[in-house]
């Protein structure tokens, strides 16, 4: 100690010690949180990236849907059509 006080050297260089300790751990705490953080935020990336292309997907397969719909019901038509001249 630099100076002499009223509580004994060895309490006082234990929680300098422990002081120390806290201090020396700090860094290594402070980079595991970070490295926490940056994977939940690469893994929520990763979800969502997977969730819009299922939703782009599902997107796709109605268009296809729709389109397809369209055109069988444009032979359809064209056939009725076809059918009342004849019939008229």
């Amino acid at each position: 100690m630099a100076f002499p006080t009223a509580v004994n050297d060895q309490i006082t260089d234990s929680v300098t010690q422990a002081n120390t300790k806290v201090l020396g751990d700090s860094p290594a705490l402070a980079l595991g949180n970070l490295y926490i953080a940056t994977g939940q935020a690469l893994a929520n990336a990763a979800h969502n990236a997977t969730n819009n292309q299922q939703q782009s997907y599902v997107t796709m397969q109605a268009s296809t849907t729709q389109a397809v719909s369209t055109l069988l019901s444009v032979d359809t038509a064209s056939t009725g059509m076809a059918t009342k001249r004849i019939y008229q």
